[in-house]
Protein backbone atom coordinates (compact mmCIF):
# COMPACT_ATOMS: atom_id res chain seq x y z
CA UNK A 1 0.00 0.00 0.00
CA UNK A 2 1.17 3.56 -0.77
CA UNK A 3 2.41 5.33 2.20
CA UNK A 4 0.90 8.17 1.67
CA UNK A 5 -2.61 6.18 2.04
CA UNK A 6 -1.53 4.32 4.97
CA UNK A 7 -0.85 7.97 6.86
CA UNK A 8 -4.44 9.17 5.57
CA UNK A 9 -6.06 6.69 7.24
CA UNK A 10 -3.86 7.02 10.27
CA UNK A 11 -5.17 10.10 10.58
CA UNK A 12 -8.64 9.40 9.90
CA UNK A 13 -8.57 7.30 12.29
CA UNK A 14 -7.04 9.53 15.43
CA UNK A 15 -10.63 10.17 16.63
CA UNK A 16 -10.00 12.15 19.95
CA UNK A 17 -9.25 15.50 19.55
CA UNK A 18 -8.42 16.45 23.32
CA UNK A 19 -5.93 13.72 23.43
CA UNK A 20 -2.71 15.45 23.90
CA UNK A 21 0.03 12.86 25.87
CA UNK A 22 1.89 15.70 26.41
CA UNK A 23 -0.34 16.85 28.63
CA UNK A 24 0.49 13.57 30.63
CA UNK A 25 4.45 14.70 30.73
CA UNK A 26 3.67 17.84 32.06
CA UNK A 27 1.52 16.58 34.63
CA UNK A 28 4.15 14.33 35.93
CA UNK A 29 6.60 17.65 35.64
CA UNK A 30 4.37 19.43 37.55
CA UNK A 31 3.95 16.53 40.04
CA UNK A 32 7.89 16.52 40.55
CA UNK A 33 8.28 20.14 41.34
CA UNK A 34 5.27 20.37 43.69
CA UNK A 35 6.69 17.25 45.58
CA UNK A 36 10.31 19.12 45.92
CA UNK A 37 8.94 22.35 47.08
CA UNK A 38 6.99 20.64 50.41
CA UNK A 39 9.79 18.32 50.91
CA UNK A 40 12.96 19.48 49.57
CA UNK A 41 14.86 22.31 52.18
CA UNK A 42 16.72 23.18 49.01
CA UNK A 43 14.24 24.04 46.95
CA UNK A 44 12.96 27.69 47.21
CA UNK A 45 9.16 27.82 48.20
CA UNK A 46 8.50 31.48 46.97
CA UNK A 47 9.96 30.99 43.13
CA UNK A 48 8.62 27.64 42.99
CA UNK A 49 4.86 28.44 43.82
CA UNK A 50 5.40 31.27 40.65
CA UNK A 51 6.79 28.56 38.76
CA UNK A 52 4.17 25.89 39.73
CA UNK A 53 1.53 28.44 38.93
CA UNK A 54 2.72 28.85 35.18
CA UNK A 55 2.50 24.75 34.88
CA UNK A 56 -0.66 24.67 36.42
CA UNK A 57 -2.29 27.55 33.44
CA UNK A 58 -0.51 25.36 30.90
CA UNK A 59 -2.45 21.91 32.41
CA UNK A 60 -5.42 23.91 32.25
CA UNK A 61 -4.67 24.85 28.54
CA UNK A 62 -4.40 21.38 27.62
CA UNK A 63 -7.17 19.61 30.45
CA UNK A 64 -10.50 22.02 30.57
CA UNK A 65 -11.87 21.45 27.66
CA UNK A 66 -15.58 22.93 28.90
CA UNK A 67 -15.21 26.68 28.34
CA UNK A 68 -17.61 27.35 30.46
CA UNK A 69 -15.95 26.09 33.63
CA UNK A 70 -14.01 28.45 35.64
CA UNK A 71 -10.49 25.76 35.46
CA UNK A 72 -8.23 29.30 35.63
CA UNK A 73 -9.92 29.91 39.27
CA UNK A 74 -8.71 26.58 40.58
CA UNK A 75 -4.88 27.44 41.04
CA UNK A 76 -5.70 29.89 43.52
CA UNK A 77 -8.17 27.83 45.88
CA UNK A 78 -5.43 24.85 45.22
CA UNK A 79 -3.09 27.30 47.00
CA UNK A 80 -4.81 27.97 49.65
CA UNK A 81 -5.03 24.02 50.76
CA UNK A 82 -1.58 23.02 50.62
CA UNK A 83 -0.40 23.88 53.77
CA UNK A 84 -2.97 21.76 55.41
CA UNK A 85 -2.58 18.84 52.76
CA UNK A 86 1.44 19.39 54.16
CA UNK A 87 0.19 19.41 57.91
CA UNK A 88 -1.47 16.25 56.73
CA UNK A 89 1.32 14.25 55.07
CA UNK A 90 3.85 14.84 58.03
CA UNK A 91 1.04 13.11 60.05
CA UNK A 92 1.70 10.44 57.95
CA UNK A 93 5.46 10.16 57.92
CA UNK A 94 5.47 10.37 61.54
CA UNK A 95 2.81 7.55 61.84
CA UNK A 96 5.32 5.48 59.07
CA UNK A 97 8.47 6.14 61.66
CA UNK A 98 6.89 5.54 64.56
CA UNK A 99 5.26 2.28 63.63
CA UNK A 100 7.66 0.56 61.01
CA UNK A 101 10.43 -0.68 63.62
CA UNK A 102 12.91 -0.66 60.08
CA UNK A 103 12.96 3.01 59.69
CA UNK A 104 16.41 4.36 60.51
CA UNK A 105 15.03 8.13 60.67
CA UNK A 106 11.98 10.14 59.33
CA UNK A 107 13.91 11.73 56.69
CA UNK A 108 13.86 7.89 55.02
CA UNK A 109 10.40 7.65 55.47
CA UNK A 110 10.00 10.93 53.08
CA UNK A 111 13.16 10.04 50.85
CA UNK A 112 12.93 6.07 50.34
CA UNK A 113 9.05 5.02 50.83
CA UNK A 114 7.62 4.06 47.88
CA UNK A 115 4.08 4.27 50.61
CA UNK A 116 4.82 7.18 51.71
CA UNK A 117 5.32 8.78 48.18
CA UNK A 118 2.06 7.42 47.24
CA UNK A 119 -0.16 8.97 49.61
CA UNK A 120 1.94 11.96 49.22
CA UNK A 121 0.56 12.46 45.54
CA UNK A 122 -2.69 10.91 45.90
CA UNK A 123 -3.51 13.93 48.42
CA UNK A 124 -1.84 16.36 46.67
CA UNK A 125 -4.27 15.04 43.90
CA UNK A 126 -7.13 14.91 46.02
CA UNK A 127 -7.44 18.46 46.81
CA UNK A 128 -7.42 18.58 42.63
CA UNK A 129 -10.36 16.05 42.15
CA UNK A 130 -12.41 17.95 45.09
CA UNK A 131 -12.42 20.95 43.25
CA UNK A 132 -13.71 19.17 39.67
CA UNK A 133 -10.72 19.03 37.82
CA UNK A 134 -10.35 14.86 37.61
CA UNK A 135 -8.13 14.15 34.64
CA UNK A 136 -5.12 15.94 36.47
CA UNK A 137 -5.20 14.17 39.08
CA UNK A 138 -5.84 10.96 37.73
CA UNK A 139 -2.41 11.63 35.80
CA UNK A 140 -0.77 12.13 39.07
CA UNK A 141 -2.00 9.45 40.42
CA UNK A 142 -1.23 7.26 37.86
CA UNK A 143 2.37 8.57 38.22
CA UNK A 144 2.49 7.48 41.48
CA UNK A 145 1.13 4.18 40.87
CA UNK A 146 4.11 3.45 37.86
CA UNK A 147 6.67 5.31 40.18
CA UNK A 148 5.69 2.97 43.54
CA UNK A 149 2.85 0.07 42.63
CA UNK A 150 0.45 1.41 44.81
CA UNK A 151 -2.83 2.74 43.05
CA UNK A 152 -5.09 5.15 45.10
CA UNK A 153 -7.64 6.78 42.99
CA UNK A 154 -7.86 10.38 43.58
CA UNK A 155 -11.15 10.44 44.70
CA UNK A 156 -10.92 8.10 48.10
CA UNK A 157 -11.18 9.64 51.28
CA UNK A 158 -8.35 8.85 53.02
CA UNK A 159 -8.02 10.26 56.89
CA UNK A 160 -4.93 11.40 59.23
CA UNK A 161 -2.00 9.50 59.96
CA UNK A 162 -1.98 6.74 57.14
CA UNK A 163 0.66 3.70 56.63
CA UNK A 164 1.34 1.80 53.47
CA UNK A 165 3.86 -0.47 54.69
CA UNK A 166 5.76 -2.12 51.89
CA UNK A 167 3.40 -0.68 49.47
CA UNK A 168 3.36 -2.97 46.16
CA UNK A 169 0.36 -3.99 45.15
CA UNK A 170 -2.10 -1.76 46.93
CA UNK A 171 -5.40 -0.99 45.15
CA UNK A 172 -7.74 1.64 46.81
CA UNK A 173 -11.09 2.44 44.76
CA UNK A 174 -12.38 5.92 44.12
CA UNK A 175 -15.25 5.75 46.67
CA UNK A 176 -13.34 4.07 49.47
CA UNK A 177 -13.45 6.26 53.28
CA UNK A 178 -10.21 4.92 55.20
CA UNK A 179 -10.42 7.10 58.58
CA UNK A 180 -7.92 7.52 61.58
CA UNK A 181 -5.07 5.79 62.30
CA UNK A 182 -4.70 2.99 59.76
CA UNK A 183 -2.60 0.56 58.65
CA UNK A 184 -2.16 -1.55 55.61
CA UNK A 185 0.25 -3.93 54.37
CA UNK A 186 1.52 -4.81 50.93
CA UNK A 187 -1.25 -6.34 48.19
CA UNK A 188 -4.25 -4.90 50.06
CA UNK A 189 -7.05 -4.48 47.92
CA UNK A 190 -10.05 -1.93 48.40
CA UNK A 191 -12.07 -2.84 45.82
CA UNK A 192 -15.76 -3.10 44.48
CA UNK A 193 -18.05 -6.29 44.64
CA UNK A 194 -19.25 -5.45 41.01
CA UNK A 195 -17.94 -3.93 37.99
CA UNK A 196 -20.98 -1.82 35.88
CA UNK A 197 -20.71 1.60 34.27
CA UNK A 198 -24.43 2.36 35.87
CA UNK A 199 -22.43 2.22 39.14
CA UNK A 200 -20.41 5.27 38.46
CA UNK A 201 -22.16 7.28 41.16
CA UNK A 202 -22.61 4.81 43.64
CA UNK A 203 -20.33 3.77 46.39
CA UNK A 204 -18.64 0.78 45.69
CA UNK A 205 -15.83 0.50 47.84
CA UNK A 206 -14.92 -0.35 51.53
CA UNK A 207 -15.37 2.24 54.27
CA UNK A 208 -12.33 1.32 57.41
CA UNK A 209 -12.58 3.17 60.90
CA UNK A 210 -10.34 4.19 62.98
CA UNK A 211 -7.33 2.33 64.03
CA UNK A 212 -7.82 -1.11 61.87
CA UNK A 213 -4.52 -3.03 60.53
CA UNK A 214 -4.97 -4.68 56.93
CA UNK A 215 -2.22 -6.85 56.64
CA UNK A 216 -0.46 -8.20 53.44
CA UNK A 217 -2.81 -9.58 50.23
CA UNK A 218 -6.44 -9.33 52.36
CA UNK A 219 -9.11 -7.81 49.65
CA UNK A 220 -11.91 -6.07 51.06
CA UNK A 221 -14.85 -5.24 48.58
CA UNK A 222 -18.39 -3.77 48.38
CA UNK A 223 -19.57 -0.13 49.23
CA UNK A 224 -21.78 -1.60 52.09
CA UNK A 225 -18.89 -2.72 53.58
CA UNK A 226 -17.78 -1.79 56.87
CA UNK A 227 -14.73 -2.30 58.59
CA UNK A 228 -15.24 -1.30 62.18
CA UNK A 229 -12.84 0.19 64.43
CA UNK A 230 -9.57 -1.18 66.16
CA UNK A 231 -10.00 -4.28 64.11
CA UNK A 232 -7.37 -6.60 62.40
CA UNK A 233 -7.74 -8.21 59.02
CA UNK A 234 -5.16 -11.23 58.46
CA UNK A 235 -3.00 -11.42 55.46
CA UNK A 236 -4.93 -13.13 52.64
CA UNK A 237 -8.39 -12.76 54.17
CA UNK A 238 -11.12 -12.21 51.74
CA UNK A 239 -14.15 -10.06 53.36
CA UNK A 240 -17.25 -9.22 51.80
CA UNK A 241 -19.40 -7.99 54.51
CA UNK A 242 -19.19 -5.50 57.30
CA UNK A 243 -17.24 -6.33 60.60
CA UNK A 244 -17.73 -5.38 63.67
CA UNK A 245 -15.14 -3.53 65.99
CA UNK A 246 -12.85 -5.14 67.85
CA UNK A 247 -12.90 -7.54 65.69
CA UNK A 248 -9.75 -10.18 63.93
CA UNK A 249 -10.20 -11.46 60.74
CA UNK A 250 -7.99 -14.30 59.36
CA UNK A 251 -7.86 -16.68 56.64
CA UNK A 252 -7.54 -20.58 57.55
CA UNK A 253 -5.14 -22.27 55.66
CA UNK A 254 -5.57 -25.86 54.76
CA UNK A 255 -3.04 -28.17 54.78
CA UNK A 256 -2.83 -31.53 53.21
CA UNK A 257 0.17 -33.74 53.80
CA UNK A 258 1.36 -35.30 50.91
CA UNK A 259 1.94 -39.32 50.94
CA UNK A 260 4.62 -40.73 49.26
CA UNK A 261 3.83 -44.13 47.70
CA UNK A 262 5.86 -46.66 49.83
CA UNK A 263 8.42 -48.43 47.00
CA UNK A 264 10.02 -50.85 49.06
Amino acid sequence: MDKSIIIKKIIENKKQPNLRYRLKRNVEDFTDLLFLTLFDIETPVETNIESLEIKFDELINLACWDVEKPCAKIWGNYLERLPMVLEKLNLDAEAIASCDPASLSIEEVYMAYPGFYAIAIYRLAHELYNKGFPLVPRLMTEYAHRQTGVDINPGAHIGESFFIDHATGVVIGETAIIKNNVKIYQGVTLGALYVAKNLQKTKRHPTIEDNVTIYANATILGGNTIIGENSIIGGNAWVTSSVAPNSTVFHSAEIKIKTLPNVS
